[in-house]
This record gives C-alpha cells, structure tokens and sequence, in this order.
C-alpha cells in the first residue's frame, strides 16, 4: 500500500512536467502563427510559451518556499517589458496575459494534470477563435443585442442568486427560486430568438430556435414566441411553428432520459417517442411551410429591446398558481393514485415523473405497459399546461396552433404506444 502511493507520488511530478510542456506548446503554436516576421515580431512564440508552463511546473514541484510566486513576478515583469516594447505596434495585450496564463497553467498542471490540460486547451481555443469572436461581437451581434445578452448575465449573475431557494409561506409554500429563474430563462430566450430570426432566415431561424430551446424548456419556448406573436401578428404561423418544433425536444429528451437510467425502459418507449417527435416536427415544419414568412427586414424595426418581462412574469405567475393548484390536490388525494400523481407533477414538468418511472421500471417494479402509459399520461398533462401558457401568452389562434400541434403529437405516440405494447 505504501509502495503504491510512494509510486504515485512520484509519478505525478513527471506527469505535471509533460502536461505543462503539451499546454505550452499548443499554446505558443497558435501565438507563433499570429507573431509576425522580422523586426517587428511579437516576442513570445513556441518556446517562449513553453518554457513559460514548464517553469510554473517546475516551481510548483521543487520544494522552496515561495518559488511559484518568485517565477510569477518573474514573469510578470517579462510580460510588462514585452508590452511596453511592442505597445506602438499592437496596442493589445493578448499575447502577453496569454504568457503569464501559461505559467499559472503550468503551475495547476503540477498540482492537477488533468485540470492543468483542460485549462491549456481552453486558453489555446480561445486564443484561435479571435476572429470568429470579433465577429461575432462586432457584426453577428446588434448594439441592442449585446445590451439585451449582457443584462441577461447580470440577472443571471446578480439578481438570480439572490433569490431565496426555500419555500416561503407568503407564496404557499412554494420555491421562488424555480420561479425565477423560469423568468430569466423565457427571457434568453426571447433575446436568441430575435438572434436566431435576424442571422438565419424567417424559416429556419425560428424552427432551430424552437428545437435547441425545446431542450431547455418547450413551455418557456412557447411563451416566448407567444409573447413575440402578440407584437409581431403576421408572423404568428411561423411562431406557433416553431413552438410546435420545441415539443419534439420534449420526447427526444425523455428518450434521452430513459435511456440513462433504464436501457429497456427507452427500447420500449423508442417507437411512440419517435412517433410524437416527428408528428411535433412535421406539423411544426408544415405550418412554416405554408406561412405567409415576412423577412425581418420589412417587419417593423423594433427600437428597444427584444426582452418582454412582462409576459415572461405573467408565465411564470401562470405556472405558480398551477403549482398551488397541484399541491392542492395531493394534499387532498395522498399517494393512493398513481397516474394522477404522475399526472399533477408533470403539469409542470414532465421530465421528473419520466425519471421517476423509469428508475422504477429498472428495478423491475413497473412493467413495460404501465411504463409507455405513465410517460404517455405524463406528456398529456404537461401538454394542457403548455395550451394555457400558449393562450396567456399568444392568444387565443397562436394557442390553437399550438394545441393542434401538441394533439397530433400525443395522439401518434398514443397510437404507437397502443399497436406495439398497450395493445
């Protein structure tokens, strides 16, 4: 036992050694392509990077106190004479907080390889995605675009965890902290669907948005469009299109769910959700199809901001009084029926009943059966929720669509799920 953690031990000095030496290189690789020729050259390349990680190993694994913070200063005093010499040139300092990152990777490389190697990786993608990053700040994203994304971080970051995460007795018993952050995320949403619109066409930007945004949350997607028809009316097909697409996410994620946790529970539900996907996406794909599409360009030019806290507030109160509504009625009912308590917890989300279910029929206590009838009976009462937060949020022909939609949907996963098991 003894021998064994001496070996490791003495393993892992060397194996800090080559990670840092592999980071410095990747790294210095990238930055000896953008360092120029000549006179006017940047100073740091290849070795210079990589010899920057191996010091920071180095001091990190040599036992004298305080080496790692005199080979910082070193290098940090390296990195302001690099600057001041190249500063008529590149007023930029990249290249030379990118040295001085290497050093502190190679020093995390000595205490933890593998995050040392992942820190490595990231700096080098970072560094060789600047064009496409400056692009994508200077001419993907509008002035109002980037406003809206950095309110959303600052929400995200600031407001949202402030937010209490137990339940209070002033809001029923209920968590604000889902709550909220059901807001924030209808809120990104409606900032990247007006991204999505702009940069990839009146069809395929909303069918996307809705697909990625349906992994997320198909009810939050639909409010967001809902709330976006309400402002743009002749855009309301292709909106409620789009909707229609999130709940093909729906299924494919509780496919993907099942399977994690019970292979033969998602080999057994594979036909009706692939059924329920596709019916979500033709229909989805047919009510583009058929719109009447406005490019973006004659839609009327939006000044402000593509955020509407309004109606995301409005959902969110919404899917609260549901949640009183359901805890309501199991107080009343108990754990005596089943379907209807997989029923009330999937109003809000149905991807926790389908967890639940799946982890019971993996340990062989719900058949295949009641396991297709459960996720089936789960979907539906998630749809009836997703309907009412279309209608407050879209009205009463953006919630039809969707209803039509989400009834196609179930209804062909019902009947696959009949014809190849409940039958």
């Amino acid at each position: 036992m003894d021998s064994s953690a001496s070996s490791q031990a003495a393993v892992l000095p060397a194996l800090g050694l080559a990670v840092a030496l592999g980071v410095g290189l990747l790294i210095g690789t990238e930055r000896e392509r953008r360092k120029g020729q000549g006179d006017d050259r940047d100073v740091a390349g290849v070795r210079s990077f990589a010899v920057a990680a191996v010091c920071g190993a180095l001091a990190q694994s040599l036992p004298v106190p305080g080496l790692v913070v005199v080979g910082a200063l070193l290098v940090a005093v390296l990195v302001a004479i690099a600057y001041f010499k190249s500063r008529t040139k590149d007023p930029g300092v990249t290249t030379e907080m990118a040295l001085f990152a290497t050093y502190l990777i190679g020093v995390q490389a000595a205490i933890a390889p593998a995050l040392g190697a992942a820190c490595g990786a990231g700096l080098a993608a970072l560094l060789a995605a600047r064009s496409h990053l400056h692009r994508f700040a200077t001419e993907l994203l509008s002035e109002q675009e980037l406003h809206d994304g950095l309110l959303l971080v600052a929400l995200a970051l600031i407001l949202l965890p402030l937010v209490p995460t137990r339940p209070m007795d002033i809001l029923g018993g209920i968590n604000p902290r889902p709550l909220a952050a059901m807001v924030l995320l209808i809120l990104a949403m409606q900032a990247g669907g007006q991204v999505a619109l702009r940069r990839l066409g009146p069809r395929g930007g909303p069918l996307l948005a809705g697909l990625v945004s349906g992994f997320v949350s198909s009810t939050a997607c639909i409010a967001s469009l809902g709330s976006r028809a309400r402002t743009q009316p002749q855009q309301l097909s292709v909106l409620a299109g789009s909707g229609a697409v999130s709940a093909s996410a729906t299924w494919l994620q509780a496919l993907m769910l099942s399977a994690a946790l019970s292979p033969g529970a998602a080999w057994a539900l594979l036909p009706s959700a692939f059924a329920g996907a596709v019916g979500a996406a033709a229909f989805g794909a047919a009510l583009v199809r058929h719109a009447a599409v406005t490019p973006p360009e004659a839609l009327p030019d939006r000044k402000g901001s593509a955020l509407r806290p309004r109606e995301a507030i409005l959902v969110a109160l919404v899917l609260a009084g549901v949640t009183l509504l359901v805890g309501n009625a199991q107080r009343h009912l108990g754990d005596t029926a089943g379907s209807i308590g997989v029923a009330l917890a999937a109003l809000l989300d149905p991807h926790a009943s389908i967890a639940a279910l799946a982890a019971l029929h993996a340990a062989g206590r719900v058949s295949a059966d009641h396991w297709i009838a459960g996720v089936l009976v789960a979907i539906a009462a998630n749809t009836l929720t997703r309907c009412v937060v279309a209608a407050v949020a879209g009205g009463k022909w953006f919630a039809a669509r969707i209803a039509g939609a989400l009834a196609c949907s179930l209804a062909l996963a019902s009947l696959t799920a009949w014809w190849t098991v409940l039958g």
